[in-house]
């Protein structure tokens, strides 16, 4: 059945929409706005003639709309008012309607106008201002001003259970906030966070950067509970992809070969891969992490070579972490050393299974046996012995055992049936990263899922770039690189860390904009640590005052980010609370001018880790008066850096006893004053020499000897077991029973 609008259904019997929908609601249907529809049917029933042809319901005045309507807590006998208050008759269909309005009459008069008979209606307006329902209640009069009543005493209800106490969320802080942002995570004015820092004797502004300490602080002081959060924590927490399975393909598994320095790491996998890189390391020590691939049989096996020098752990640990399988290699003639027990340390954190490899067992003094003896007492007990460790005893020269060592390898990595989704955007692992003088930062990349393409856009880290080229571990240029494939990758805008994740974004826009976000947190927390560090100036003049004020400033240059990592790491260990050491500059490259430029003006050391000057920066050098230092061996730079911080430090100033001698008598002449006759009881007492005179346990005198006479004459020295006439300088109460210390002073330099 069609439907009408109330507009529509008011036009047609020219009458207003309130009228109509006073009528239709009164009829008992749900209408509130005249864009409201009703059935036809509807408008008959509410609309049907009455008797005498005038309609059932009548409209009433907009006025009296809000009384005509009934409310739900009304009587029954309220919603038939309006058909009862009818004040017109509906127009036939040969006459024009007229709009007829009710009058205001006297109450119980009737209007005799017409020949029928109508209801005259009484229209209270102020009947909508009153409310229905009794009376409200009269207020009690209020008290005088006596005596105030007390609250009654309720007693406690002793078996009622313990509420149980909330405790609150501990407030989320970057490394690095300022106060600003700390009063707002605290929920505090940042005029009460300033108060409170000078009264902890510190002086903040608004946007000064506070130390995680000076945070946690705070939230004690306020008692607040924090966490502070660091860039660090954010790569430590792995990402997890949910992939369909029909996406997942099989990878080459990543085994990362660790062990102490010198057992064979890479003179193993050169034999494995039959390339010659050990002999291209400084001392036959890598020096940086390499990626390769090795084919065997149908297998495919993603190798990371990892320094084994004690220097390298946060390397060590990188290579861990991106790793499937761990290698680790022991020399059968030097068993298990400090590092072999890093690096299972690392191993076991990554979770990931161990392959013990046995090398130079062809080697004079080999023992494979005592070996795994020591690996058991760590708890890797060999399968040939009924444990569940795979030994595998190699030979890196004679290329012994290599196969038996592969087939574990392909063995494991079937087991672990690795996968990962190729068809998405790829994400990795910065494996290493170095600045080339001819194609600017290369970055070697391992690829852990999706598939990288020339032309995508990076961010990794602070920095960000778009692939411009990537050459496999061979040198050749590809244009894909698919999970498990380590690549070389050229077009960033800077040396991002080593460690460091990489992942495909839409566009270069989002990647600069992830890489300055992550730029700008990464400066805040390096602020943070050095507003953790400073001295003040008050503290500076302090230790000049007592000769202890010392620095050496340092300008580090290296080959790869690892190297640097590496340098920095071991710069951190040395002791530093007589020689400050402050890395004014650290960067991955050649030395510039810029470097020697600012060596000169804060009196640095240039060292430079298996890089060289480059342009004319050695000539400035020279005419500048600046020191470059460059080394190939970590632990040398280590050494000669112990060396040089020693060289700054003041020489100690040493006593030592020389000779010992009893008064036992003393003279008086005139000219030469008291004569004090010693028997020297041990040592050689000299001339001029420094002397103690110490009476009953109390020095009474100390200086020098001012003659020295032995029979009448003048001696330069005399030597234990003989008696001697000893003048003290300038002192004359020398009496017998002292005894008479002959010592001397040297100066010895101080170590660290």
């Amino acid at each position: 059945m069609a439907k009408k609008r109330v507009h529509e259904i008011a036009k047609e019997r020219g009458i207003s929409s309130k009228e109509v929908l006073v009528v239709l609601q009164a009829a008992g249907f749900d209408v509130k706005a005249a864009a409201s529809s009703v059935d036809e049917g509807d408008i008959q029933t509410a609309f049907l003639p009455a008797g005498n042809g005038s309609p059932a319901v009548a409209p009433v005045a907009a006025s009296d709309a809000r009384t005509a309507q009934p409310k739900a807590s009304a009587p029954a006998s309220s919603a038939s008012a309006p058909a009862e208050a009818s004040t017109g008759t509906a127009p036939s269909a040969g006459q024009p309607s007229e709009r007829q309005r009710p009058t205001r009459v006297a109450h119980g008069e009737q209007s005799s106008a017409g020949g029928g008979r109508r209801r005259r209606v009484v229209i209270d307006s102020q009947a909508a201002r009153r409310t229905s329902g009794p009376p409200p209640q009269q207020q009690p009069p209020r008290r005088g001003r006596g005596r105030r009543r007390r609250t009654p005493w309720v007693e406690p209800d002793l078996n009622a259970p313990a509420a149980v106490a909330v405790e609150e969320p501990p407030t989320q802080l970057n490394s690095g906030a300022t106060v600003k942002e700390v009063a707002e995570s605290l929920g505090l004015s940042a005029a009460e966070v300033i108060k409170k820092l000078m009264e902890l004797g510190e002086m903040a502004t608004l946007t000064q950067t506070l130390s995680d300490d000076a945070i946690q602080v705070l939230a004690d002081e306020f008692e607040k509970k924090v966490e502070i959060s660091r860039s660090a924590d954010s790569l430590a927490e792995p990402v997890d992809y949910v992939d369909d399975e029909a996406d997942l393909v099989a990878r080459p598994p990543v085994v990362t070969v660790m062990g102490h320095v010198d057992h064979g790491k890479t003179s193993l996998l050169d034999a494995i891969r039959s390339t010659e890189v050990a002999a291209g390391e400084a001392g036959g020590i890598t020096q940086h992490i390499g990626a390769y691939q090795v084919h065997h049989g149908d297998s495919v096996i993603a190798f990371l070579d990892t320094p084994g020098h004690q220097a390298f752990t946060a390397m060590r640990a990188r290579g861990a972490r991106v790793t499937d399988i761990a290698v680790i290699v022991v020399a059968a003639d030097d068993g298990v050393m400090p590092q072999t027990v890093e690096a299972i340390d690392h191993a076991k954190a990554a979770e990931v299974p161990i392959i013990i490899a046995v090398n130079k067992i062809d080697k004079e003094g080999a023992d494979p046996a005592r070996v795994r003896g020591e690996l058991a007492r760590l708890g890797f007990t060999p399968a040939d012995w009924g444990g569940d460790t795979e030994f595998c005893d190699v030979s890196a020269k004679s290329r012994v055992g290599l196969e038996n060592l592969l087939d574990n390898i392909v063995t494991i990595a079937d087991l672990l049936d690795l996968k990962a989704n190729a068809r998405v955007e790829a994400s990795g692992t910065v494996i290493e990263s170095r600045l080339d003088a001819g194609r600017g930062p290369v970055v070697s990349i391992l690829i852990q899922r999706g598939t990288l393409s020339v032309g995508d856009a990076l961010v990794a880290g602070g920095n960000w770039g778009r692939v411009r080229a990537m050459h496999d571990y061979r040198g050749g240029r590809v244009k894909h690189a698919r999970p498990g494939e380590p690549v070389e990758v050229l077009g960033f805008d800077g040396v991002p860390e080593a460690g460091e994740h990489v992942r495909v974004v839409e566009n270069e826009r989002r990647a600069r904009q992830l890489a300055g976000d992550r730029a700008n947190r990464l400066k805040t927390e390096a602020l943070a640590r050095r507003q953790g560090v400073k001295v003040s100036l008050e503290d500076v003049f302090a230790l000049a005052q007592k000769g202890e004020a010392a620095e050496l400033n340092l300008i580090i240059k290296a080959d790869v980010a690892g190297a640097l990592e590496a340098i920095a790491d071991e710069i951190a260990k040395l002791p530093q609370d007589q020689v400050a050491v402050n890395v004014i500059h650290d960067g991955v490259g050649g030395i510039n001018e810029s470097d020697v430029m600012l060596a000169a003006a804060s009196d640095a050391i240039v060292v430079g880790f298996n890089v060289r000057p480059v342009q004319d920066a050695r000539q400035i050098a020279e005419r500048e008066g600046v020191e470059i230092r460059t080394y190939s061996v970590i632990y040398k730079a280590i050494d000669e850096l112990r060396a040089a911080m020693e060289g700054l430090l003041e020489p100690e100033e040493v006593e030592q006893m020389v000779a010992s001698a009893e008064v036992r008598q003393a003279f008086k002449a005139s000219r030469i004053g008291t004569i004090a006759g010693s028997f020297v009881r041990e040592g050689t007492v000299r001339r001029g020499a420094l002397v103690r005179l110490v009476r009953d346990g109390t020095i009474a005198y100390d200086g020098r000897i001012g003659s020295l006479r032995r029979f009448k004459e003048d001696v330069r020295e005399v030597e234990a077991g003989f008696e001697c006439g000893i003048v003290l300088a300038n002192f004359a109460d020398v009496k017998e029973g002292d005894v008479l210390e002959v010592y001397e002073t040297k100066h010895v330099d101080r170590e660290l």
